[in-house]
């Protein structure tokens, strides 16, 4: 490992271990998180994982998240990503089967926001899964919340009202409009340039959006399933502390590796206001 590499294992402002993830929350204060956001594993045998029961895994779920709740800041949020899990050819969308998890802890949902994409396996029984979603919880009614930096070009940009005071004016928002609740962003495939060597890796961008949106400038974020530190490149990309366990080794050297490279500013992510690819335009237009 070299020098600088070893320097950033102890970075002021990324902070990750490869240790269970509940071990190293009881190393965190109370209230510390203005943000957390994840994806766990879908309990579908993927190699970091263990099968189990869904029973099971919604217990050991439960455990994580009543650790998290406890890290929250009182203006904080929880963003749990999920997708389905698949037993003997019946799914079952995790976002429902864990709500109720959250409710017990008297968080309140405040958008379930459906994550679209057009890749992935090709089901020969049921139409083929092209989305998952985010639960986003919030711990009170008084709760951080940015909406300028996440706005997207307005369709009509030059639309004005057509009678009343303001008739003739601009009646859009120079900033652009709000995202909505349904995101269209490329999954990390083979070709997307952020891929590494986990199969199932979080698009640093749909991370991005969460940590402007919901956190300020020096607030903390923390992800208790890691991975390769995508929510840790999204935080400190935006100047905020990230935090993150995993208790794969490789996975978490690879996100020390990509921390390395954002400093550097070699780190390849693609970037919030780039189109999705549209097969009608030209290579160039793209």
């Amino acid at each position: 490992m070299s020098a600088v590499a070893r320097r950033l294992h102890n970075d002021r402002d990324v902070v990750m271990k490869c240790m269970d993830n509940r071990e190293f929350m009881r190393s965190l204060a109370d209230e510390s998180m203005k943000l957390v956001v994840t994806s766990p594993p879908y309990n579908i045998g993927k190699s970091y994982e263990r099968r189990s029961t869904l029973e099971k895994y919604v217990a050991d779920q439960a455990q994580v998240i009543s650790e998290c709740v406890r890290l929250l800041h009182p203006q904080g949020s929880i963003c749990w990503q999920v997708g389905n899990h698949v037993q003997d050819g019946e799914i079952f969308p995790l976002d429902m089967v864990l709500y109720h998890v959250f409710k017990d802890h008297g968080l309140k949902l405040r958008n379930r926001v459906v994550w679209h994409f057009e890749h992935g396996l090709h089901c020969s029984k049921r139409l083929s899964g092209r989305h998952e979603t985010i639960l986003w919880f919030t711990k009170g009614d008084d709760y951080t919340f940015n909406l300028d930096p996440i706005r997207v070009p307005s369709k009509y940009p030059n639309k004005k009202y057509y009678k009343g005071p303001r008739a003739g004016e601009v009646s859009s928002n120079p900033l652009g409009k709000n995202p909505g609740d349904v995101w269209i962003l490329p999954n990390v495939k083979n070709n997307h340039v952020e891929k590494t060597i986990h199969p199932c890796q979080f698009p640093v961008e749909l991370v991005e959006r969460l940590v402007l949106s919901l956190t300020d400038d020096g607030d903390s974020v923390f992800d208790p399933y890691m991975g390769v530190g995508s929510t840790v490149i999204a935080a400190a990309k935006h100047n905020r502390r990230g935090y993150g366990s995993e208790i794969v080794p490789e996975y978490v050297e690879v996100a020390w590796d990509r921390v390395h490279a954002l400093r550097s500013g070699e780190l390849k992510t693609r970037p919030m206001d780039k189109p999705v690819y549209d097969p009608t335009l030209p290579r160039g237009g793209q």
